[in-house]
């Protein structure tokens, strides 16, 4: 259809008869308004009364929003001022008013333009909308084998040491067991998610010049590029994921950083040991949600029983499988009027290792440097050791089992929702 602009009515009146079935309009409001509306028109016929500013302006709108609408101008006089403008606007055509047969013409020119730019531009809609369904199913099946490869990958295990009542030595448990399991030739990470108080970097005289809480600068995008940012070297095949330094840090590694930050250490080291703080706060949480065994660190007397008791009857309310617990008791030499068979029997647990009290292994902390290391002789290195070869062992043999599957157990988030009950 032909749209045609002209102010006088007897001009207006001769374009509308000769342009069959043409919309005449008197001012450039309305042709706007039906231009804008009506997307089959495919020429503007602009009289010899149309002023050229806005012959013009219409012409350079029609170039930028209707590629496929011809703006043709009539003047009386087509010299090359009317052909300049028509060629700095971008009109399609310029005839003499007079020429009625040019006017058909440069219509009939302009509609087959019309239809060759629909058609193109038809089919560049066609070839955008098969591209962007070729990118998106090539994306799906990009992330498809993505993880499908994480799943394929050897998957890292997560041993957590745990314990409600402090002193005990969770943290000296933990950096040896790590220690201990680098030493047999595993890639182990040392995570330390004891923010308020955490010691395993000065129990292994590191010093970390970035710790867990800068996770909070990667906005939640954790993976193994960043983490290698944060790690501290301990040895080649012992790392550190260092406790902050200072506990008044104006920024905190959130439960969601802490996921991600232990989902991708599985993939990247065989052994992931993560000492908490004394409590089922939000961050030990979500490590024992993870975990695929926790290690419980009791000492031979009636404060540390009762709170492994309260640990314990905790855990299994929140539905962690007993299967994966383990028990180390420490100091268990002690004479204090408790042995070990009645510590056992009141905890409902057997201490998978136990451990007696020595200077030497102060003498070890104090200096910075692993019990296993320093006095690897020594009864309790012996028995950390073993410790550490058993559930590496036992790990091994039952990751397919179902006590280890997250399908068995409660989401983290009831149980931070038990907990706030």
């Amino acid at each position: 259809m032909t749209a045609v602009l002209e102010p006088d009515a007897a001009q207006r009146g001769i374009l509308q008869a000769m342009l069959h079935g043409s919309t005449a309009f008197a001012d450039l409001e309305g042709l706007d308004q039906h231009i804008r509306s009506t997307t089959n028109e495919f020429a503007v016929v602009i009289g010899p009364s149309v002023p050229s500013e806005a012959a013009a302006e219409l012409a350079q709108w029609a170039r930028v929003h209707r590629p496929d609408l011809g703006v043709i101008l009539l003047r009386h006089d087509v010299d090359s001022t009317a052909l300049s403008l028509a060629l700095r606007s971008g009109m399609r055509e310029v005839v003499a008013a007079r020429d009625l047969a040019g006017i058909t013409t440069a219509v009939q020119r302009s509609r087959s333009v019309a239809n060759a730019i629909g058609q193109t531009l038809m089919d560049e809609a066609q070839a955008a909308a098969e591209f962007a369904r070729a990118a998106a199913a090539a994306e799906i099946a990009e992330a498809a084998a993505v993880a499908q490869a994480q799943a394929d990958a050897p998957q890292g295990k997560i041993l957590t040491v745990f314990s409600t009542k402090g002193g005990v030595g969770k943290s000296l448990v933990a950096t040896n067991v790590g220690v201990a399991l680098a030493g047999a030739g595993r890639t182990v990470c040392l995570v330390d998610l004891d923010v308020n108080s955490g010691d395993v970097a000065i129990m292994l005289q590191l010093t970390p010049h970035r710790t867990i809480n800068d996770l909070v600068g990667f906005n939640g995008v954790i993976d193994a590029e960043g983490i290698s940012s944060i790690l501290t070297q301990h040895s080649d095949n012992l790392s550190v994921v260092a406790a902050p330094v200072r506990i008044d840090s104006p920024d905190q590694a959130s439960q969601e950083d802490v996921a991600k930050l232990l989902d991708a250490l599985r993939r990247m080291v065989d052994f992931v040991v993560v000492d908490t703080s004394g409590m089922f706060d939000d961050l030990a949480l979500c490590a024992l949600d993870r975990s695929d065994a926790i290690v419980l660190v009791g000492t031979l007397d009636i404060p540390s029983l009762k709170a492994l008791k309260l640990a314990t009857s905790t855990l299994e309310v929140l539905n962690f499988p007993k299967s994966t617990w383990r028990f180390v008791l420490n100091r268990a030499d002690g004479k204090v009027g408790l042995t070990v068979d009645e510590y056992e029997k009141t905890v409902g647990l057997k201490a998978d290792s136990s451990l007696v009290s020595s200077r030497e292994v102060l003498a070890a902390v104090n200096r910075g440097e692993a019990l296993v290391t320093a006095y690897p002789n020594h009864p309790n290195s012996k028995a950390l050791v073993a410790f550490s070869k058993s559930v590496a062992d036992s790990l091994a043999e039952s990751s397919a089992a179902t006590a280890s599957t997250p399908s068995s157990r409660k989401s983290s988030g009831s149980r931070l929702r038990l907990r706030r009950a």
